[in-house]
């Protein structure tokens, strides 16, 4: 089992470079270049005309690393890292849509909020059929840390529930998508969250551990180019991407719940976003943070005024969401026994 979860890794590792070094000169040379918001920081408008898109790297990278190291799963009838390969796929292509209609209006407006939420609903409800239809998931609550038989729940309940956590989840990894590195930083230790839990828990969920594997080869080889200073931005087409994956790899190993403790940065974006804009209203004008979501906050001087640098931000993000990982691993370690 590690030979194949290796086999991933360095499959992914390898094309992200290879197909990095060919595609970013491309997307410069026609001019794909992301439009910075006007009330963004004001040294963010330096990045304006860097390539977008740039998550095609680490997509591809898993496409082919899930369909060389995971052929003898899919060959014996496993096709767990398949469902999730999908959906990321599938929320990717949503986000792909949103770049070009950027890229074709020349503004940081893409498809309408509606649209994407209902298409994001959409290909969520398909993904929970298809894991239930195979039998991947059961509509039992499992609860990390207690040592505790996951509590039974109405079917379609639990099912709604589980399509909202993927929604949130992929807006989440969305918002934190908004300095060099940021999301690749924070994802990096999620999917090494993800291949040793799967790796631990033995060959039933070897599928999983190759996809999780895969994505952390893949951004890790996506890094060399969209570390500050960022040679290419991920766009929604990497960052939807990447949600779909968190997610639909939290509900292929049936531990929705999981995703408070290993995505907790990306919670605390998505807040601080709620909370501005709630306060904004509510005060007639009034700010809790001087920029949402959070990261901007500190970039932009916080609450102490030590404006964070974007390598600084990287190392906080990447080093808290390691931190919670390691935490997360001993809240799930005796789901399936090890």
């Amino acid at each position: 089992m590690t030979e194949k979860l290796i086999l991933a890794f360095v499959t992914a590792f390898c094309t992200a470079a290879l197909v990095g070094k060919i595609l970013v000169p491309w997307l410069r040379r026609i001019k794909a270049g992301q439009a910075i918001k006007e009330n963004g920081p004001k040294w963010h408008m330096s990045k304006s005309g860097t390539p977008t898109m740039g998550g095609i790297i680490f997509i591809t990278a898993a496409v082919v690393a899930c369909l060389t190291a995971g052929f003898s799963c899919i060959a014996q009838g496993d096709y767990a890292h398949i469902f999730v390969l999908v959906l990321s796929l599938a929320f990717g292509a949503i986000g792909f849509l949103d770049d070009y209609e950027k890229l074709k209006k020349k503004q940081n407006l893409g498809l309408t909020a509606g649209k994407k939420f209902m298409l994001q609903v959409a290909m969520a409800a398909l993904f929970v059929f298809l894991l239930r239809r195979f039998g991947y998931l059961t509509p039992h609550l499992y609860i990390p840390f207690f040592n505790t038989d996951p509590i039974p729940m109405s079917e379609w309940l639990y099912f709604a529930f589980v399509i909202f956590v993927i929604v949130a989840t992929v807006n989440a990894v969305n918002l934190t998508d908004g300095v060099d590195g940021l999301a690749t930083g924070t994802s990096l230790p999620v999917f090494l969250f993800y291949t040793v839990v799967a790796s631990v828990w033995g060959e039933r969920f070897l599928s999983l551990g190759i996809f999780s594997s895969a994505l952390l080869g893949g951004l890790l080889g996506f890094l060399i180019y969209n570390y500050n200073p960022a040679k290419v931005f991920m766009g929604d087409t990497g960052s939807l991407f990447l949600g779909g994956a968190v997610a639909g790899m939290a509900i292929a190993l049936d531990m929705p719940l999981i995703l408070i403790t290993i995505g907790i940065l990306f919670i605390l974006e998505v807040l601080s976003d709620i909370i501005q804009v709630g306060y904004f209203k509510l005060s007639h004008g009034k700010r809790v943070f001087k920029m949402a979501p959070f990261h901007h906050h500190l970039e932009m001087g916080g609450w102490t005024g030590k404006k964070w640098t974007e390598k600084e931000l990287f190392a906080l993000f990447t080093g808290i969401s390691a931190l919670f990982a390691f935490i997360s691993f001993f809240g799930v370690y005796g789901r399936y026994g090890a």
